[in-house]
């Protein structure tokens, strides 16, 4: 019993803590990442349309009980499948190595953990949007999104 409590404290690393940003960093970073999280985006429709290729191609051989498979074909598709998977992680992990969370990369929505008026908020911003217009509470979500003052005010004011 002892042995299964030591190894639960070595595998809870503390998180690091979470990084909060400025209005103006939050922008910053924006503008760094638009082009990841665009790549990411692309990849994932790509990913969805050679999954399903190659689901066909599976259902197909166990609905026939056995069919000459398209060999170079396939294994074309799936290698294409394996760089698409390894270039979204690669964008998803630079995105999320500044801080910023990925909340929806059907629609591209990112969010950067902030403090306003001493509460924990999330500036939040979607492709398509020219900047950072708004931001929610941490429990509310998309739909609670409410407009943001533009102003960068600093550290001692509003946006922190």
């Amino acid at each position: 019993m002892a042995d299964e409590d030591d190894d639960q404290e070595q595998d809870e690393t503390p998180e690091p803590p979470q990084r909060l940003f400025t209005l103006t960093e939050a922008e910053r970073v924006r503008q760094e990442l638009e082009p990841f999280l665009v790549e990411a985006m692309d990849c994932r429709k790509k990913l969805a349309g050679l999954e399903n290729d190659l689901s066909a191609v599976s259902a197909r051989i166990m609905m026939m009980g056995g069919v000459i498979v398209p060999y170079e074909k396939l294994a074309a598709l799936r290698t294409e499948h394996n760089q698409l998977a390894e270039t979204m992680k690669s964008a998803l992990s630079r995105i999320l190595e500044t801080g910023c969370l990925i909340k929806d990369l059907d629609v591209g929505l990112l969010d950067f953990p902030a403090v306003i008026d001493n509460q924990d908020v999330y500036l939040c911003w979607k492709v398509g949007e020219d900047r950072i217009r708004f931001y929610h509470r941490q429990d509310e979500g998309f739909a609670g999104r409410k407009p943001l003052d533009q102003r960068d005010p600093g550290p001692g004011d509003k946006v922190q």
